[in-house]
Parts: structure tokens; sequence; C-alpha cells
């Protein structure tokens, strides 16, 4: 009977400080391989017996999962735009052009982004509302071309492998780079592209508590490694 009192108030204890439950993160694909692994195993190392479920949902359903309590924080390239939202901006990353290995470009020769405005591109829908297809639309404008969209997919990875197979070129964020095949190469571009944690501020728990401290301890570290 006492070890049972026990274990209900140590894990009494645990919920109230935040070291025992559940959290759901939304993310973008394109922190898979960098920014979220680094954030997941230091999660797993400093709260052990948190229950941590990710979902990728496309960028325009971030906001109504996270109204809707279906996920508990995101990362997202946008900043919040719901009033019941808090957003901060964890860091800034270049975006790249992504072609494949044998492509005739490279660091060290390339100029400027209308030495390809012939080629074919596979990119996200530049009819989006968001801030990141803003952002997209920005280069393409300043470079004066409208670019030939021969594939069109919001998943990254899908974009990436379809790069490596010839079908062809892309721009995404040079975080892609961290896990990205070595049939195809990533040369930064003059731009930058955020990235923003979201949660609901009336969230008051102390695991979303314990989670954000893990989220700006890594986001710090991670810019440092961007340097």
């Amino acid at each position: 009977m006492l070890d049972d009192i026990n274990r209900v108030y140590r894990q009494a204890r645990n919920i109230h400080e935040g070291v025992f439950g559940s959290i759901t993160i939304g993310y973008p694909g394109s922190i898979s391989y960098g920014f979220l692994q680094t954030l997941i195993t230091n999660i797993t190392q400093t709260l052990p017996e948190l229950k941590v479920e990710l979902v990728e949902p496309t960028d325009i359903s971030f906001e109504q999962l996270l109204l809707n309590y279906e996920m508990d924080i995101a990362f997202r390239r946008d900043p919040a735009e719901n009033p019941a939202l808090q957003s901060i901006n964890l860091y800034s990353e270049h975006f790249s052009l992504i072609v494949p290995k044998h492509h005739h470009l490279n660091e060290q020769n390339f100029k400027r982004l209308e030495d390809v405005k012939e080629e074919k591109f596979i990119l996200s829908g530049l009819h989006h509302k968001t801030i990141y297809v803003d952002s997209l639309r920005q280069i393409f404008h300043d470079y004066g071309f409208i670019p030939k969209i021969h594939i069109e997919s919001d998943f990254g990875g899908i974009i990436l492998s379809l790069v490596a197979r010839g079908l062809g070129i892309s721009i995404l964020p040079s975080s892609y780079s961290f896990n990205a095949s070595p049939d195809i190469r990533f040369i930064n571009l003059p731009y930058q592209v955020s990235l923003y944690v979201i949660w609901r501020k009336d969230n008051s728990s102390p695991v979303l508590k314990n989670v954000l401290k893990q989220v700006h301890q890594v986001a710090s570290k991670f810019v440092i490694d961007q340097k």
C-alpha cells in the first residue's frame, strides 16, 4: 500500500513539474535532419518520461491544428497570424539552389539565378499565401523571370529525390543539406528564411515550458553552427 501511495505521489509530482505526460509537435520537413533531430535527442535525454508525437502537416494547417488542440507546439517558416497564438523567431538560414550532382553549376562558378531560367523547376506551389512562398516569389521577381515549374510539391524530401533523378532543379532552405543525397548539390543564395516556434498563448502546461526551454537551447547552438 505504501509503495502504491509513493508511486502515485511521484507521478503527480512529475506531472506538476512537467517531466511526465505528452506533447505533440508539428514541423516542416526542412528541419527534420538538423534542428529537429537535435531537439528530440535533447528532450529524450532531459525528459525521458515525456511522450513526444511528431506530425508534419502542410504550412497552411499549422495554426488550425494548434487552435483545435491537435498540436501543442509547432515549428514553421511563418510567424503566427492568429492573436491566440504566440511565436518567436528562432534563427534564419539561407535559401539554396539545388541541382543534380552533375549539373554545370556549383558554388564556385554560380553567379546569378538567371543562368537557370530556362531549366525545369520543382517547387512548392507559388500560389500559396505564406511568407515562405512570398520569399520564393521575391527571389524570382528580383532576378526578373518566372520559373518554369515542371513539378509542384510542398514536400521537400520528394523534391530532393526528384532533383537527384535529374528531373529538375529547386530552391529550398539550406538545412535540407544535413541528410541530402550525394547526388545533389546545394548552392547558397543571398536570401534567407526564418524558423519560428509557435504555441497557444493560453497553454500554461509545465510540459510546454520545459520543451520551450529545450527549443531555445538547441536553437542557440544551431545559430552558432550556421555562422
